[in-house]
């Protein structure tokens, strides 16, 4: 209690330079901080006390985390003696200083036998810590979440980071429409988990506030690659393309890697792919992925061809690339792909055509072969048909939709409702980019635009949301 007492009192009072104190004390700048390196142990304990003390509202808070940045140095100093001082904490109402001192402890190197006790320490503090307080701390709070990762890849358990690092999105996030630091290692960790529905759950939020491109590359690609393991390949169209036209500077590998999957993932739910770029893609994207995925474009030429047996040949020329690249799988089921197209031709042909007809067609083996192709379509909703099993007929139908039911129309609402949010969402933004100087300036040098029309860009966004404009409308 006394060293509590006397480091209060050096710290508010003004403190007089002694050469003969064992404890040095720095002015700088009229603020009084402690000479940290010559701090003892009893300090460190000093800081249950303030934590205990500064942890009731945020005016409190705010000091406390002033007062443990200045510390931050000696609690590394001190990180292997730290971790008695845990448990005179409440995680859950002391987590500002519970966060200083957790992080302290696990910034040391550990072994695999101390990886297990890490994860349960992290995994408890992230489940019972208040979101307002580590908020004052982001850097901090993302450095124990990325420790945890890195250490149940060590222990090849992924599995038991993926609550924890959701539950840390969700108390670091400020709203679901931001994308945080943590939600590529998120995603890695369900992909190497298998757990694809959950982070599906992650993938619906819509997504308008990033901090580092890098993240957004990254949660793109592998929330794509979950999507493809879960056949929702429209949505891993999507995640795929936000990688592949998203401004770049200079190529990355993770853009490469994407625009290879971005093809293969096309091909397999469209049938095709158009190998020229959107408008908005940087030119480094358009000089540059074509000349690293040759091998797939070739793949794209065979595919148009429709046949079946020029798709194989170039798969089979290429297979070593594609293995390389852990792209097989997804070759693969271009190639079963194929088929499928071939067999939506015919509907648009035929009323009805026999199991060996479409077998000879669609170049497949057997009859039985193609009943059980026809059998899948109609099972995902690819094409509408029946087959007679007396006579190895197939008869194909219209879509028997008439869009009249409930659960239709609930599907239609949802969509429009959700339509309405983005369109307000895009007018709020392209207000505020309307008023940003930084884009006016550039507007203004690379259009050499007058006053009168950077005037003009200016309010025509407020008048076309005008109360006027909708009394005249």
């Amino acid at each position: 209690m006394f060293t509590f007492f006397l480091s209060m009192f050096l710290l508010i009072f003004p403190l007089t330079y002694n050469r003969k104190e064992k404890r040095k004390f720095i002015i700088n700048e009229g603020e009084r901080r402690f000479d940290l390196m010559n701090l003892s142990m009893s300090s460190v304990e000093s800081l249950v006390a303030q934590i205990h003390g500064l942890s009731s509202n945020i005016g409190e808070l705010t000091q406390l985390r002033n007062y443990l940045k200045q510390c931050d140095d000696l609690l590394r100093t001190e990180s292997t003696r730290l971790a008695p001082l845990l448990t005179e904490l409440d995680p859950s109402v002391h987590s500002l200083g519970y966060l200083y001192i957790l992080e302290a402890c696990t910034s040391a190197p550990i072994s695999k036998d101390q990886a297990n006790k890490l994860v349960l320490s992290v995994a408890r503090f992230i489940n019972v810590c208040a979101a307002e307080q580590i908020r004052l701390a982001p850097e901090k709070f993302i450095s124990i979440c990325k420790r945890l990762m890195l250490q149940v890849m060590l222990l090849e358990d992924p599995m038991r980071g993926v609550a924890p690092l959701l539950t840390s999105i969700r108390k670091l996030q400020s709203s679901t429409e931001q994308l945080t630091t943590l939600h590529p290692d998120f995603m890695l960790l369900c992909l190497l988990s298998k757990c694809y529905k959950i982070g599906l759950s992650v993938l619906e939020d819509d997504i308008f506030e990033v901090d580092l491109p890098r993240d957004l590359f990254l949660y793109c690609y592998y929330g794509g690659m979950i999507c493809i393991g879960q056949k929702q390949f429209r949505k891993a169209l999507e995640l795929l393309h936000n990688v592949v036209t998203a401004p770049m500077p200079i190529i990355s590998a993770i853009a490469v890697e994407a625009y290879k999957k971005y093809i293969l993932v096309s091909l397999i739910h469209l049938g095709q792919f158009a190998t020229s770029f959107p408008k908005y893609t940087s030119s480094a994207a358009q000089r540059n992925l074509k000349n690293f995925s040759q091998s797939y474009l070739e793949l794209v030429n065979s595919y148009s061809t429709g046949k079946v047996s020029e798709v194989e040949k170039c798969v089979e020329i290429y297979k070593d690339t594609f293995g390389s690249d852990n792209n097989l799988g997804l070759v693969k089921q271009v190639v079963s792909s194929m088929y499928k197209r071939n067999i939506q031709r015919l509907t648009q042909t035929y009323l009805t055509l026999s199991l060996q007809d479409i077998a000879n067609t669609v170049q497949l083996n057997s009859p039985k072969e193609a009943e059980m192709h026809v059998l899948q379509m109609i099972q995902e909703g690819d094409i509408y048909a029946t087959i007679n099993q007396k006579d190895g007929m197939v008869r194909f139908l219209e879509d028997p939709e008439q869009y009249k039911t409930c659960e239709m129309i609930e599907r239609l609402d949802f969509s429009i409702q959700r339509i309405m949010r983005l369109s307000k969402k895009l007018t709020t933004m392209n207000e505020v980019m309307s008023c940003d100087p930084s884009y006016l300036g550039k507007v203004h040098i690379q259009l050499g635009r007058s006053g009168k029309d950077l005037i003009m860009m200016i309010f025509i966004p407020f008048l076309l949301n005008s109360p006027y404009e909708e009394r005249r409308n």
